[in-house]
């Protein structure tokens, strides 16, 4: 085990405990000697952590203590890595290039143990076939998303037929073959879902929807029968 895995491991630990806990039952839980868990102490102790008590007396953490970002188990680097490297291939230009670097700014303040496992992930994304909906198009999309705003869309369903359609974009969903935007369409009164490859026209209405992303997403969720996370 990393010596950082064990820190965060002793910080778990601490957090179960409201009133004092004796070294030794830190030992025994942690299945460390004593001596390293007094070290280990010492070292959060010097990070920030608030743990008060003392060898004989038992140890308590205050509340509101957060270890630095960088402080990630060995199985959190793993998904780190995996989602990262599917980002990249799997979404457009933009939000892979967001990927990537979101990962070499965590891989510049890891400790050298967990950089090592960072580097060294075999962890690997299968090529996919996907539909290319270009870079400008998505980036559009998200950020409708984000700020709550409709789109008037030109959409071209399965049998070829064309329509316009104002839309509340509350998600977008990335499948090896397609994306799929989310959105409650105002011309059917309801929610539907909008193969990215089928929009043909694409305007942002600088105004937002009336409700609340989250508020639809949470509908949509109760209207197809999927349990809220």
């Amino acid at each position: 085990m990393s010596r950082a895995q064990r820190l965060l491991d002793l910080i778990q630990v601490l957090r179960r405990h409201r009133l004092p806990v004796s070294g030794a039952v830190l030992a025994e839980t942690m299945g460390m000697s004593l001596r390293t868990i007094y070290r280990d102490i010492e070292s959060l102790k010097a990070q920030g952590a608030h743990i008060d008590g003392e060898a004989g007396v038992g140890f308590v953490l205050r509340p509101g203590f957060m270890l630095p970002p960088m402080m990630f188990s060995e199985d959190e680097i793993e998904a780190l890595v995996l989602g990262s490297r599917w980002v990249a291939e799997r979404t457009d230009g933009a939000l892979g290039k967001a990927a990537r670097n979101a990962l070499a700014k965590i891989a510049a303040v890891l400790p050298p143990d967990l950089k090592t496992n960072l580097d060294t992930s075999n962890l690997l994304i299968g090529p996919g076939q996907t539909t290319s909906t270009g870079d400008t198009e998505l980036p559009v999309i998200r950020a409708a998303i984000r700020t709550e705003r409709k789109l008037r869309i030109g959409y071209l369903d399965g049998s070829g037929r064309t329509s316009k359609r104002t839309i509340w974009p509350f998600a977008l969903g990335f499948f090896d073959r397609v994306r799929v935007v989310v959105a409650w369409c105002e011309l059917r009164e309801g929610f539907r879902h909008f193969r990215t490859d089928r929009i043909n026209r694409l305007q942002v209405v600088d105004k937002r929807y009336p409700r609340r992303r989250q508020v639809l997403l949470k509908d949509w969720r109760a209207s197809e029968g999927i349990p809220e996370r």
